[in-house]
């Protein structure tokens, strides 16, 4: 489901967009957000219905199901190389949020809940999706109770920042990220406290949508978007 609102202040008008599962059938793949990387299905948590990625599942160098028809959606006749580099990145699970066409500037935000993984615990923000599979994320692991920013360019995954702080997250409860966006400044937030200060390379463009790691099994909820104007 998308809802738009219209939040106006003194001297700049956003425009909010929420992309969630809410009316989808559980235990289908979401139509909502289109599952790139791994294995994305609807589920219910406490009778709302939300964004699953089962990493359980994952098997190296194995991209989503129907991979060419949905780059071919997302890109059309340029989709062959951002499937030669999806197949790179394989083992990063993600999925683009629907009817998100180029964020800017703005705010991404999210709620999510790290349910389990022997090898990784990841939830995190995928955007500057690029038609050849480049993008950058901002994650949380449990594993090193961190906030990091990651940019994956030309098969290619590198460190870019970490966190000013780490911050243990209990298992099974749900927490906040945001990005924050003004031309290439980024700034990171877990739980709204600022962890994240960082001067990119050049400004952002491109799609938006959800981030997780091999084995985790997270959940996703309130997936909003505000772009700034």
């Amino acid at each position: 489901m998308k809802r738009l609102i219209l939040f106006t202040a003194a001297v700049s008008i956003a425009l909010a967009q929420r992309v969630d599962v809410a009316n989808e059938k559980v235990g289908a793949e979401p139509t909502h957000f289109l599952s790139v990387v791994g294995n994305w299905a609807v589920a219910a948590d406490q009778g709302k219905n939300i964004l699953m990625v089962d990493g359980r599942q994952w098997k190296r160098g194995q991209p989503a199901g129907g991979l060419a028809d949905k780059a071919r959606l997302i890109y059309g006749s340029k989709h062959e190389e951002f499937i030669d580099n999806v197949k790179a990145f394989a083992y990063f699970p993600y999925a683009v949020a629907q009817g998100v066409d180029d964020f800017q500037n703005g705010e991404i935000s999210i709620r999510f809940k790290l349910m389990d993984g022997a090898l990784d615990q990841c939830a995190g923000i995928l955007f500057n999706l690029k038609n050849n599979g480049n993008y950058l994320t901002v994650r949380f692991n449990s594993k090193e109770d961190n906030l990091v920013l990651w940019t994956f360019k030309e098969g290619k995954r590198s460190f870019t920042k970490k966190g000013s702080e780490d911050m243990p997250l209990k298992m099974k409860e749900w927490y906040t990220m945001k990005i924050v966006v003004q031309g290439t400044k980024l700034e990171g937030y877990l739980n709204g406290k600022k962890l994240l200060d960082f001067t990119l390379t050049e400004p952002v463009t491109g799609k938006v949508g959800v981030w997780s790691k091999t084995d985790s099994v997270s959940y996703f909820d309130d997936f909003v978007v505000k772009a700034a104007k």
